[in-house]
């Protein structure tokens, strides 16, 4: 049940505030009473509201009265007061944020060989998304006719943010496809390459017939290979992610030469 102590009231200003609503103009001897604060705290209790501006006092009256502001008022400047402090708290974690990641990226990468690998299709996109997430310089993707990067519903639509985001931050994208995967593309993921990708000089798309696997290529460094599940090639059924740049750079020399002879893609709206 919802409280005033959600929006940031103690209890004893909870319960004056509630009580000054149902009594009207009213001293604080009275108000404790019908609070039940103790005398002790009412006065401390009323000057907080005061300050919260979700009571006024009659300064001139003896003894002081004290009115409450009307509820809707009230919850409004508790909401402000709320949103307020979410907001600084939001500019201090991303403040932290800042400087944790310039600490921990002048911190030396790790040369030796690694290899993970998530199960399952949202664990697949997961994981890729996050190593598409971590290129700095390049990322080169090719994708066959059948790969739930491109074609499983929003899946597609997810790998091309993450794609647009990466080339805001700098990083080329090499994109090697079939021709078939071109035809097949949902629209709402076509829309996004015409729309913001497709004039990016960091961005360039070819296609090559006979191209099998689905892979992407991470800084020259770590490759992502997509498994399709065995009994449903449109799907996702594991991701491998290996950080060896000997695999890698073996990788880069296979795909090079067939980049090269790949044919450019104009994409354009009709």
């Amino acid at each position: 049940m919802a409280s005033l102590r959600d929006l940031g009231l103690s209890e004893y200003e909870a319960r004056a505030y509630r009580s000054l609503l149902d009594a009207g103009p009213t001293t604080a001897k009275e108000l404790s009473r019908a609070s039940d604060v103790p005398m002790g705290r009412i006065y401390d209790v009323l000057s907080s509201l005061e300050t919260h501006s979700l009571a006024r006092s009659q300064s001139a009256s003896r003894p002081k009265k004290y009115v409450a502001v009307e509820p809707d008022t009230a919850l409004n400047r508790l909401l402000d007061d709320k949103l307020s402090e979410l907001e600084e708290q939001a500019e201090q974690y991303e403040s932290i944020v800042g400087d944790l990641t310039d600490e921990l990226d002048a911190a030396e990468p790790v040369e030796e060989g690694f290899w993970t690998a998530a199960v399952g299709s949202e664990e697949s996109v997961d994981l890729l998304v996050e190593r598409l997430d971590a290129a700095d310089d390049r990322i080169v993707m090719v994708a066959t006719d059948s790969t739930a990067q491109f074609d499983i519903g929003d899946v597609g639509d997810l790998v091309a943010r993450h794609l647009e985001a990466a080339l805001d931050r700098g990083v080329e994208v090499s994109l090697l496809m079939s021709p078939h995967l071109v035809d097949t593309l949902p629209p709402s993921v076509g829309e996004r390459y015409i729309d913001t990708m497709a004039g990016h000089p960091a961005f360039a798309v070819r296609t090559a017939d006979d191209l099998r696997g689905t892979f992407n290529l991470i800084d020259d460094a770590e490759v992502c290979i997509e498994v399709a599940h065995p009994l449903d090639p449109d799907e996702a059924f594991a991701m491998i992610d290996m950080k060896d740049p000997e695999f890698a750079a073996d990788v880069r020399e296979e795909f090079e030469p067939r980049w090269e002879a790949a044919e450019p893609l104009s994409i354009g709206r009709p």
